[in-house]
């Protein structure tokens, strides 16, 4: 019979005190269904769901691949930016006026800053042990708001961006891929000084015709008489009366741009 440290008496009899194992987990068998040993049984639960959710992004990666678009281009002014689903609601708010332009500090580091710092002090406001929503009033309604604003702000940054002139903006062209058209240049054409004259011609079909904010000029189709009337009258996102020239200086430019075709 052992006596002594370590020894605890259970009816009459002796048994150690430390005789569990020490990796064997706590019988949990008079709270069936309320609780359960964190390693294996609820680790196990938590990789297989991890292992299905995990399962579904490879297939839709493998389904729905990520959109390449062209090589970013900072001379672009015309390209529309456009966020990773989960912060649209913070691009939407930098679009309202008191949280974008002097006030951007707002939109950007002020509100996200109060939302964060209201779930930080969201332990210190409600101490109570009730789980159940209806009884903790202060943070179902800070979450239920926080929920709302987000959907909302969501949901207008979605129906309000050009979804079409995205899908067109991000399109790979010859011009990304470096397949330009075989185009022969006459630097010496009076056409060719008028157009580098132009600042707007510049800015939106580029010094070498490849195009920057506007369509890329090597390889088009367009006659002289189409040419002159897209520069008078505009067209697509091209303004009407850009143009800075005498009719004679426009009949050159448009001649000289009819030019730039493709060699056969």
């Amino acid at each position: 019979m052992q006596r002594g440290k370590g020894m605890k008496f259970v009816g009459d009899s002796r048994i150690k005190a430390n005789n569990r194992m020490v990796n064997q987990p706590k019988d949990y068998s008079e709270y069936p269904g309320k609780t359960e040993a964190f390693w294996p049984d609820f680790l196990l639960k938590e990789w297989m769901v991890g292992a299905v959710f995990l399962i579904g992004y490879l297939l839709l990666t493998v389904a729905h691949p990520s959109p390449l678009e062209g090589p970013a281009d900072p001379t672009n002014a015309s390209y529309i930016p456009l966020p990773d689903w989960y912060f649209l609601f913070l691009y939407q708010l930098l679009k309202y006026t008191y949280a974008s332009g002097p006030y951007n500090i707002i939109g950007a580091i002020v509100i996200p800053a109060l939302a964060i710092g209201a779930l930080i002090l969201m332990p210190f406001l409600d101490k109570g042990p009730e789980r159940r929503p209806s009884k903790r009033p202060i943070p179902t309604a800070l979450m239920l708001l926080a929920v709302a604003a987000m959907f909302y702000l969501t949901w207008e940054s979605v129906v309000n961006h050009d979804w079409e002139a995205a899908k067109a903006q991000g399109v790979i062209t010859d011009k990304d891929l470096g397949l330009l058209p075989d185009v022969e240049i006459d630097e010496t054409a009076p056409g060719y000084e008028i157009f580098q004259a132009q600042a707007s011609c510049v800015g939106c079909h580029a010094a070498d015709f490849t195009g920057a904010g506007g369509p890329m000029l090597l390889g088009n189709e367009l006659t002289a008489e189409e040419v002159a009337e897209v520069i008078k009258n505009g067209r697509g996102g091209m303004p009407a009366d850009t143009f800075q020239g005498t009719e004679e200086e426009l009949q050159q430019l448009a001649e000289f741009i009819a030019s730039l075709k493709e060699a056969k």
